[in-house]
């Protein structure tokens, strides 16, 4: 029996288990850096398995690194698990956590007879906060060959276009004031935030294509006859690759300069984590993917307009320093697209667990195919 058979039937006999995780994750969402019982059923998996597993890793207490083989050829399998706030699983972390299993049991009885060491690795705060960031800058990746996920999406797509992404969190500060009887002695922070939010309008029609800049205010004042002395936002700055967001970064952030130059008020910018890199697939592994993919049955269509831009990964900084593929696996749900609640719905159809057994079975079968290559 060829190694990509006995890869395909540990996942049919893991079909059970695999489903079962990922309905359990979705039916349990867990935001960034909290992805508590997520992660210890992942690393719970993992161990049997038998992986060797470290779960609390990296100064992260919900990041894993599971390892088993000792071949030459060292492959990464990526899991995420953190869900959004306020509509759980919309990205599908679900699948992708239990997909990542699946495709490591379906190599640990192999890793040795092929020259392979297989690291699982659980990454958390993929939605906000860097989780592969942080765990790549403290050694979670130092030696790999290769790293790869899968994600779910709407349709099936080879490689995601992923930006590259800042995140601000923008306050200001200004004095509160009666604003009917002394409005002359308030600092109007709201104000300020509007101004910014000018200001980017207009910056948007000297902005290169594909550049992006979005946000929501979450504070701007508390009643209407008192000057807001705090206003506060979160933004999010996206490009198609890091050089243009280099530029564009600076730009942006003086339009929130100018808000406080022209109310008065004081500023001051956070970044709630690092700034994502744009995802650089690597086309001789991912071409070995969709083949396997194929060989599933899974039809990845033509695109109108080629895939929709926009959408950013913590992936895209692994792919700066290891070959990565991060392709998606179709639902066949439009128009639930991904972020929706819809979405979240989706993922636990059945089309969703069809996609974490084939997930895992394309990502082990990618993994053998590099070993003989």
């Amino acid at each position: 029996m060829t190694a990509k058979l006995r890869a395909a039937d540990v996942v049919r006999a893991w079909s059970d288990r695999l489903v079962g995780l990922s309905h359990r994750i979705h039916a349990h969402p867990e935001p960034a850096f909290e992805e508590t019982r997520a992660s210890a059923w992942v690393a719970q998996a993992l161990d049997a398995a038998g992986f060797d597993v470290r779960h609390g890793c990296y100064d992260l207490p919900t990041a894993v690194h599971a390892t088993v083989g000792s071949g030459p050829l060292h492959v990464g399998i990526c899991a995420e698990y953190d869900a959004l706030p306020g509509i759980g699983h919309a990205c599908g972390h679900n699948v992708i956590a239990a997909a990542a299993v699946g495709a490591g049991a379906a190599l640990a009885g192999l890793a040795d007879e092929l020259g392979l060491t297989v690291s699982v690795l659980g990454t958390p705060a993929e939605e906000g906060g860097g989780g592969k960031i942080l765990m790549m800058e403290r050694g979670a990746f130092a030696g790999l060959d290769a790293a790869m996920m899968v994600h779910p999406a709407a349709v099936e797509m080879a490689a995601m276009p992923g930006s590259a992404v800042a995140q601000f969190e923008i306050s200001y500060q200004g004095k509160p004031a009666h604003a009917g009887a002394y409005p002359e002695l308030g600092v109007n922070a709201a104000d300020a935030m509007t101004v910014a939010q000018v200001a980017i309008g207009l910056l948007r029609q000297q902005t290169a294509a594909g550049d992006r800049v979005h946000g929501v205010v979450t504070e701007a004042g508390t009643a209407p006859n008192v000057i807001p002395d705090a206003s506060r936002g979160r933004w999010i700055v996206r490009s198609p690759t890091m050089e243009g967001l280099t530029e564009l970064k600076p730009r942006v952030l003086r339009c929130f300069e100018a808000g406080a130059l022209a109310s008065g008020s004081s500023l001051t910018v956070t970044a709630p984590g690092p700034d994502y890199a744009d995802l650089r697939p690597d086309a001789a592994m991912l071409g070995l993917y969709r083949a396997n993919a194929e060989a599933l049955g899974r039809v990845f269509p033509d695109l109108p307009g080629g895939p929709p831009a926009g959408a950013a990964t913590d992936m895209g900084n692994v792919s700066h320093v290891v070959p990565t593929i991060h392709p998606m696996l179709g639902l066949d749900c439009l128009p639930a697209v991904n972020h929706q609640p819809e979405f979240t719905a989706a993922c636990v159809t059945p089309a969703a667990d069809r996609a974490v057994l084939d997930g895992a079975v394309a990502m082990a079968w990618t993994a053998i195919d590099l070993a003989f290559r």
